[in-house]
């Protein structure tokens, strides 16, 4: 049976989401280690990090969190880009503003 389709045992959900807590493990990489979907694993842990299933009031899921990252990194290459873009043309203008500098 294909392993993204099957019903996991309780036995083995719980040893999944051991290893994600126990091991400070990202759950992309630790679904890729125990060959599970990452959101079947992240359900495991948003259910045992909240009591019951029930979140906290403003709680985010991880699918959230992952989601905010992933916008993160991409808006900070972003900041990067134009930092650099900004050093060059500051560099520009610099040997531009000096004497016997210009083209």
């Amino acid at each position: 049976m294909d392993r993204h389709t099957q019903d996991y045992t309780p036995e083995f959900r719980a040893e999944a989401v051991k290893v994600v807590l126990a091991q400070g493990l990202w759950l992309a990489e630790a679904a890729n280690r125990l060959s599970v979907p990452k959101g079947t694993l992240a359900n495991g842990v948003a259910r045992i990090k909240t009591p019951k299933g029930v979140a906290a009031p403003g709680a985010r899921t991880v699918a959230e969190l992952e989601a905010e990252r992933k916008h993160l990194r991409k808006e900070l290459a972003e900041v990067r880009r134009e930092r650099d873009s900004l050093k060059k043309a500051t560099a520009y203008f610099a040997r531009e503003s000096l004497p016997g500098t210009r083209s």
